[in-house]
């Protein structure tokens, strides 16, 4: 897309937005700078809004490696679900005294080991049985999500409070806050590292390039003396801990108690993410903060500017049709040819099935 394109068609969108907002909302002015200027506007609602950017680009990573690997998963929310239910029941059940560390990190590894087991049900169906994911995944996720809404309501409720939710973890058991007193916690630092450990093994590795040649093409990846089918199980396995592990975040981050439905929809979002991404796990940050800034000025803008909730679903839609537009011809293409100029290639492997 040329510079004038760009600038007519974010131009148009601006005036699409102002348009629709000045019709739907009694003060136009008000609504306007809440949906635009206040997300950014103090540390407080900049932290609320990189929180949510945080578990977004930990569910679009694991989407991204489904989909890289030649697979589709359809079941994070659940994954993501049951991955902050158990991370809750390490948090509460281990004895006084344990080290807050070692807490966290055990029910992080318990988060990512949930949500890796119910990928790789579906990997396992796939490989063995011919299951389609797209259907194993999302029943999986129809199937199991009703138990933990079962177990949020009754045997792990809280009986002294009024939610259906946990008891709250203690303070020393919850990730650190990184701006208080919003909700920016070490989830984020968490994102970032499994960014840059993706894209190390996609990039630098060896394993990594047979696994993205693989995804994107298995006859040429068999020509290469590869199965792309061995793909199939560890790509949705990792899919689902990633997932497992958002749900750690949230719920010993960003609540501190693990209540009835936490996850809201983000492991559906996380999907529409990636695909905006174009799978390509650097355009993810941009992606995912986009997404996080949408949800972010569309709340504030229902709360402080009386803008109707349809007409924010509106204006988010429109964002999202002209970004995706953009980012297939620009920014993801630039960022694929900026991390191919790196010399991983070198471990690939030769039509005869040597490794050079």
């Amino acid at each position: 897309m040329s510079v004038r394109g760009l600038l007519l068609s974010w131009g148009g969108l601006l005036l699409i937005t102002l348009v629709v907002i000045s019709l739907a909302s009694p003060d136009a002015f008000s609504t306007v700078k809440a949906f635009f200027i206040t997300p950014w506007s103090s540390p407080w609602f900049v932290g609320n809004l990189l929180d949510l950017f945080s578990l977004y680009l930990l569910t679009s990573l694991g989407i991204t490696m489904a989909f890289v690997g030649g697979t589709f998963n359809l079941g994070g929310e659940a994954q993501m679900y049951w991955g902050g239910i158990t991370a809750s029941l390490v948090l509460l059940r281990l004895p006084e005294g344990s080290s807050p560390f070692l807490s966290l990190l055990l029910a992080s590894l318990v988060a990512a080991g949930t949500g890796a087991l119910l990928g790789s049900v579906s990997g396992v169906l796939k490989r063995f049985y011919g299951a389609d994911e797209l259907i194993t995944t999302f029943l999986l996720s129809l199937a199991v999500a009703p138990i933990g809404d079962y177990l949020l309501s009754g045997p792990l409720r809280d009986p002294a409070g009024n939610l259906l939710a946990t008891p709250r973890f203690a303070p020393e058991r919850r990730l650190p806050l990184l701006l208080p007193p919003s909700t920016l916690n070490g989830s984020l630092l968490i994102a970032c590292c499994m960014l840059g450990i993706i894209l190390f093994f996609l990039y630098r590795t060896g394993w990594g390039y047979r696994y993205r040649i693989g995804g994107a093409s298995p006859a040429f990846s068999r020509y290469g003396g590869n199965n792309p089918l061995a793909l199939i199980i560890p790509s949705l396995t990792v899919s689902g801990a990633l997932h497992g592990l958002a749900g750690f975040g949230a719920v010993a981050g960003t609540a501190g108690l693990c209540h009835q439905g936490f996850s809201g929809g983000i492991g559906w979002t996380a999907i529409t993410v990636a695909l905006v991404a174009r799978t390509i796990p650097l355009a993810l940050v941009p992606s995912a903060l986009l997404f996080a800034w949408l949800k972010t000025g569309s709340e504030i803008a229902q709360l402080q500017g009386s803008l109707d909730m349809d007409a924010a679903t509106l204006i988010q839609a429109l964002v999202l049709l002209l970004v995706t537009v953009q980012i297939r011809g620009d920014l993801a293409e630039r960022l694929e040819k900026f991390l191919k100029g790196f010399p991983f290639d070198r471990w690939k492997r030769s039509p005869g099935g040597t490794t050079k």
